[in-house]
């Protein structure tokens, strides 16, 4: 698992795929969070927003760098363990996101101003972590292992990440912007963000199970 982590991450740094949505990340970060004040809450749901973007984006970039017949000579010399190969994509897309939360995490408290407590951070991470694997799930859904057209991929990954977001109310990316907007105190939405948490990490492994089932068929 961790060989094949590193010959993703040697292969996607050497074809440059993460420059697209890491500039997206950045930009929406500058434009979202720039000169911010009050209550952090509110701030950290728009670093989150903006990793589940560029999340989705990245892991869908991940799982498109090996053609057909180079993904199968990947899955022989991993033993013939599909499924390992599958994994290490997603992890490869975790490890890359946690260095992005650390960012969405310093960020608006070194260009805004914001009175900063542990309950604060722990919810910005939570918050960060959520949106993560909900756009993780997605892109990998969306990956040509699924769709072998790439415009089907697309209007697919625009109709989840879309509906993820503006479903009133739906959990847990949209419930989570909600409850972020309009309580200011961190403490109160730890235990809420948490369940969203929760939902997220189900929805990542129902995406990954079903993504390895018609993947599977086809090979």
């Amino acid at each position: 698992m961790t060989a094949l982590i590193c010959y993703t991450f040697a292969t996607v740094l050497h074809t440059q795929r993460y420059l697209a949505p890491l500039l997206l990340f950045m930009g929406l970060m500058g434009v979202l969070t720039v000169n911010g004040s009050g209550p952090l809450p509110p701030a950290y749901a728009s670093s989150a927003g903006a990793l589940f973007v560029c999340s989705t984006w990245l892991t869908i970039a991940l799982m498109s760098l090996d053609d057909p017949p180079q993904r199968a000579i990947v899955v022989v010399t991993a033993g013939g363990r599909s499924l390992t190969v599958l994994l290490a994509a997603i992890g490869t897309a975790l490890v890359s996101c946690f260095v992005l939360m650390v960012f969405g995490l310093v960020f608006p408290l070194w260009i805004g101003n914001y009175t900063v407590t542990a309950a604060d951070l722990l919810l910005g991470l939570e918050a960060q972590l959520t949106c993560a694997l909900v756009g993780i799930a997605i892109g990998v859904l969306c990956s040509k292992l699924v769709f072998k057209r790439q415009g089907y991929a697309l209007v697919a990954a625009l109709a989840l990440v879309m509906g993820t977001l503006f479903a009133k109310g739906m959990p847990p990316v949209n419930r989570l912007f909600t409850l972020m907007a309009t309580t200011p105190d961190a403490t109160e939405l730890l235990a809420p963000t948490g369940a969203m948490l929760a939902i997220s990490a189900v929805i990542l492994a129902v995406f990954t199970a079903a993504t390895q089932f018609v993947a599977g068929r086809r090979e």
